[in-house]
């Protein structure tokens, strides 16, 4: 594949690699898979109870489910990354520079989480199989990282922007619509499906501001909490010894 030319274009092929290696990276550490998946697994239930309100309500609920199955799912996106990085190159050239800025943001936001949830996983014990919130507290600690964590719901944040920005474009909902067909016979539909999704379930929000800020003002005040907790892990866990 031709790489593609530009900054934004180089940095997405950049973070869509470090994403690649990550996952390499968890294939042939022994256990460090599975205890990846436990840490996403604890992750999502731990989203559900958070935003059970916007999920119980009809007017939040569908967007709550694209961040809880977008952003915060138990699933690799191997399919939607190697669809997103064949298509980088008529993204940059053919989509305007905000949007192109956005999947940049984007391209981000999943480097840097497939990063931290392996890190996350590294710091666990090897037992229990599940992951309960004493021990996920006590790795979310040894990783630290506050600025990272911060950056990551700033993204979160950019990333809702631009969707809900978008929604109100004519042009961007013609276009999307006009590439169903050619996006499905180029093997392109998971990253189609994504775009559409996120589009319309950003257009149907009532109070797209209000459950931004509410994502936002929630993710903080865990990470904060978490931080400050004033009991130390009783012992710092090995990271190669691995469930």
């Amino acid at each position: 594949m031709h790489t593609p030319t530009g900054a934004p274009g180089a940095r997405i092929v950049e973070r869509l690699d470090a994403v690649t290696q990550e996952r390499q990276r968890r294939a042939t550490t022994p256990g460090l898979a599975a205890a990846t998946r436990r840490v996403r697994e604890y992750q999502s239930a731990r989203f559900r109870q958070t935003y059970a309100d916007l999920l119980a309500a009809p007017r939040t609920r569908e967007a709550a489910l694209f961040f809880l199955t977008e952003l915060y799912g138990v699933h690799d996106f191997v399919d939607r990354d190697a669809q997103f990085r064949r298509i980088v190159p008529a993204l940059v050239r053919l989509f305007p520079e905000d949007v192109v800025q956005t999947v940049v943001h984007l391209s981000e936001l999943h480097a840097l989480s497939e990063s931290l949830d392996t890190r996350m996983a590294m710091a666990l014990p090897p037992e229990p199989a599940t992951l309960d919130d004493d021990s996920y507290a006590r790795a979310w600690r040894q990783v630290g990282e506050p600025a990272q964590r911060e950056r990551q719901v700033a993204l979160v944040g950019l990333v809702g922007q631009a969707l809900v920005r978008y929604t109100t474009h004519p042009t961007l909902g013609r276009m999307l619509k006009m590439m169903r067909l050619p996006a499905r016979a180029a093997g392109l539909s998971a990253l189609q499906t994504f775009l559409e999704t996120g589009f319309s379930t950003f257009g149907a929000l009532p109070d797209a501001k209000g459950f931004l800020d509410t994502i936002a003002g929630r993710e903080r005040a865990y990470a904060a909490r978490l931080f400050a907790d004033p009991s130390p892990p009783a012992e710092t866990p090995d990271p190669t010894a691995l469930p």
